[in-house]
């Protein structure tokens, strides 16, 4: 922060954001409205994981096929690798306004789609338009918010889009609670995205062009009338004048624009925005690979695997870590611009390893520990009720409810009449045995096993996500938002939001098949060892960028980045305050 000596140290960001925005109310219209992409982008990130839990009551073949729910899930996140992709281009080519208008039409066919589906199939085609969507808003938005407003509080305003995010995550918990009891649940819970697209649909057409794009495509007198509004009248001619340079200067490296591929190749040979790559790319994989997706689209299934049966249960619980995961970016919004970036970061990724380690070790414990199987218990429902692969097994006697609700046995389990941790009966699954179960005033589980431990599962899911928040949460989106030279910032920023997009689709794809495999605890612990990958990579390859004019960044990234190399890394910090003084 070396903005002419106005920045006390003490000062963080934030309170300046809010000076800033407190003064010219102007600028947080503009963050908000756009970021409404990225409430929208949270609200059908999370609902699937409350909706799939109805999906699968109404289709019973999205119940009995795992693939098919991975499917419902990840088809939105296929749509929006090819969303961000394109994005970037549209981005480019017709300027952010334009790509958020897209955007928002998308999110509404796809809402209203999948509202109407009268089979699992339709639902898919709608989560692909909403994913659309959903890619094109999530790489728009941040870049929107940083163009428009002041680099003081750029960090703090590009925060506010990931604060919407998880307060669209949070929202869409809270609507899967609401309509848990209407007709037509999971329809309600998909549909009503159709509205918050509305709104930003009609906010947008009030509001300007990033005054950047507009610069850069020649109508400087426009770019100039929006930067009024943004800076303070002093300021406005210094801001003009970096604009020019910066753009003068990438016309004059202007090489093989042959469409989208020339893009590419020009941008992979220039050494800063490979650079810059590397870090982009690097952050937002590993944002994806600590499992966070998992935990955000699967969390109802989760607590039902650490042994809360009942669907409200788990919806209720999972409200609880996507509230957390709002207050992490609000967390986010106050330090990001106090310690930095890349410091953020390495505390929460060591965090999330600590965090994914014991959790490994508290699904291990309940699974070793779970109720064994009683015969009399099973005989109490009948003969014909009892799981057939229970009555025919040799090792019948050594069977634990973990093993009965395995996958290739694929029974249910009903709790003992005394207490829950008592051996229970193994039962063929269907919905008249449930219901007898369940009449006679028992606990029917059919995805995790009744657990002394299961709240401690809950309750590190709940840390998981406060360390996960303020770092990797948010962060990975302003690196992208601020690493890459102007010309290739669409570009940049659609790469390495393909490169987001396409890890959460092969973890969100990959879950539950893996819990199947290697049962929660070796899933957890799989991603322990993603994460610390991430670490490393991040330590080694990520630059500090907090409080740097963009012009600035370039600079450190043409001389290429070492985390031992003391002078890029802001580590002096300290002296530039005591010059300001």
């Amino acid at each position: 922060m070396v903005e002419g000596g106005i920045a006390q140290a003490d000062k963080t960001e934030f309170t300046e954001c809010w000076r800033t925005s407190w003064k010219t109310p102007y600028i947080m219209r503009l963050a908000l409205s756009a970021g409404l992409g990225g409430l929208l982008f949270g609200y059908d990130t999370g609902v699937i994981s409350g909706a799939l839990l109805y999906i699968r009551e109404d289709f019973k073949q999205v119940d009995r096929q795992t693939w098919l729910q991975e499917t419902i899930v990840s088809m939105a996140v296929a749509g929006a690798i090819v969303g961000a992709a394109v994005g970037g281009w549209i981005n480019d080519r017709f300027g952010r306004k334009v790509s958020i208008l897209i955007a928002d039409v998308l999110f509404f066919v796809g809402a209203i789609v999948m509202a109407l589906a009268p089979a699992p199939w339709v639902i898919i085609i709608g989560r692909i338009f909403v994913g659309l969507g959903v890619g094109m808003a999530s790489m728009t938005s941040p870049l929107y918010i940083s163009e428009a407003s002041p680099h003081r509080i750029r960090g703090a305003l590009v925060s506010t889009n990931g604060l919407l995010i998880t307060g669209g995550q949070f929202f869409s918990y809270l609507i899967n609670l609401a309509f848990t009891h209407v007709p037509g649940t999971w329809r309600w819970m998909l549909g009503v995205a159709g509205i918050p697209a509305i709104i930003q649909f009609v906010l947008m057409l009030s509001l300007p062009e990033s005054p950047r794009w507009l610069f850069r495509n020649g109508k400087e007198e426009e770019a100039k009338a929006i930067l009024e509004k943004i800076y303070p009248a002093e300021e406005v001619e210094h801001e003009i004048q970096a604009l020019q340079t910066s753009i003068k200067q990438e016309k004059e490296e202007q090489v093989g624009e042959g469409g989208m591929f020339g893009q590419l190749k020009s941008a992979w040979k220039n050494d800063v925005v490979r650079r810059g790559l590397y870090a982009g790319i690097t952050v937002q994989v590993a944002q994806q690979f600590v499992g966070i997706n998992t935990v955000m689209y699967y969390s109802p299934t989760i607590i039902q695997f650490a042994g809360f049966a009942s669907n409200k249960t788990a919806m209720a619980l999972s409200l609880i870590t996507s509230g957390l995961n709002a207050v992490g970016s609000i967390v986010s919004m106050c330090f990001v611009d106090r310690y930095g970036r890349r410091r953020l970061m390495i505390i929460s990724m060591i965090g999330i390893i600590t965090c994914l380690i014991v959790l490994s070790g508290v699904f291990y414990q309940a699974s070793a520990n779970a109720p064994k199987i009683s015969p009399s218990e099973s005989a109490f429902f009948g003969a014909n009720s009892t799981c057939t692969a229970y009555t025919t097994a040799p090792d019948a006697s050594s069977w634990s409810c973990m093993k009965c609700l395995s996958k290739d046995v694929d029974c249910g389990y009903c709790s003992a009449g005394a207490s829950l941790y008592h051996p229970g009966a193994c039962l063929v699954m269907t919905d008249e045995v449930k219901g007898a179960c369940k009449a006679s005033k028992r606990t029917w589980y059919s995805e995790g096993c009744p657990s002394k431990i299961g709240f401690l599962a809950v309750i590190l899911l709940g840390l998981y996500i406060i360390v996960y928040s303020p770092g990797m949460g948010t962060v990975p989106w302003i690196v992208n938002s601020e690493i890459y030279p102007l010309k290739y910032r669409g570009i940049g920023g659609g790469i390495a939001a393909v490169s987001n997009w396409s890890s959460n689709l092969v973890v969100s794809e990959t879950f539950l098949t893996l819990t199947e495999h290697l049962g929660s605890a070796g899933t957890f612990l799989l991603f322990a060892g993603f994460s610390f990958v991430g670490l490393v990579s991040i330590f080694f390859l990520v630059p500090e960028t907090k409080g740097l004019q963009f012009e600035e960044v370039e600079k450190m990234l043409q001389k290429g980045y070492s985390p031992f190399n003391k002078t890029d890394n802001n580590k002096d910090d300290d002296h530039h305050h005591h010059q300001n003084k």
